[in-house]
């Protein structure tokens, strides 16, 4: 059975699908047409311009709808699919009391200038995010919230102070892919500092990261939109429990 789909848009498999982006040009007729011409090159036939709103003097932001050709052969996608339990604040605190006997650490920052701390908030504040209560109000979990802005050297310096068992980084600021030089710095940076056996689990989130490039990027999980609080949490006991578990494993 053939699992090729096309986009829905007004009926089954009309290929209609609707796109947004900014033009540096203030709104006229000649700017809708030039949404449409790009719209056009990029495989859109007929190309409609549905909406049209000037952003500051020199700027305007456009949607177009319109039909493609294009095809998704479903078969072909790869995602990076989760391979651990997606555990509750009860099961996490269990499972880290009775297999490790001591709390796990987590030192939580942005680093560079990024400031926009909701995303870190959410995982590790005690309100959490989507109905679901953040890592501090996991009863074996110590939580370090060291906030925006954090230098990068801070936040490898405070990791090793605290015997970090992870370090939860957000990265929200994605101009000219700050998020990615910022990710390699700080990886790089505890390579530098510490032996792969004393290194904590990295741990990369942001919604422009693509959760595929965690190797290339020197990271070990990287999590993307819709992560919550249970996510991050499992994967760390996961993680950890796993990795107390190897010296174990080997010597037998």
């Amino acid at each position: 059975m053939s699992n090729i789909i096309r986009p829905y848009g007004d009926t089954t498999g009309d290929g209609m699908v609707q796109m947004s982006f900014t033009l540096p040009m203030p709104h006229d007729r000649r700017a809708e047409g030039a949404a449409a011409q790009l719209a056009a090159k990029m495989g859109m036939d007929p190309a409609m311009v549905v909406h049209a709103s000037q952003m500051g003097e020199s700027h305007t932001f456009f949607v177009v709808y319109g039909q493609v050709n294009h095809l998704v052969d479903v078969d072909a996608v790869n995602v990076v699919e989760r391979n651990y339990p997606l555990l509750t604040p009860k099961e996490v605190n269990t499972i880290v009391k009775e297999r490790l006997n001591r709390s796990l650490v987590i030192v939580g920052a942005c680093i560079g200038t990024d400031a926009h701390t909701v995303g870190i908030d959410a995982i590790l504040n005690i309100k959490g995010f989507a109905g679901e209560k953040g890592l501090e109000y996991y009863r074996e979990l110590e939580v370090i919230n060291l906030g925006a802005q954090v230098a990068v050297p801070d936040l490898v310096n405070r990791a090793v102070d605290e015997d970090a068992d992870a370090v939860l980084v957000s990265q929200v600021v994605t101009q000219r892919d700050a998020h990615l030089h910022n990710t390699r710095e700080m990886s790089a940076a505890f390579r530098e500092a510490l032996p792969p056996e004393k290194r904590p689990l990295l741990i990369i989130g942001g919604p422009r990261f693509d959760e595929s490039m965690a190797d290339e990027l020197g990271v070990d999980q990287i999590f993307g939109r819709g992560t919550t609080p249970a996510d991050v949490a499992s994967y760390i006991t996961h993680r950890i429990v796993q990795r107390h578990s190897e010296p174990a494993a080997t010597a037998a």
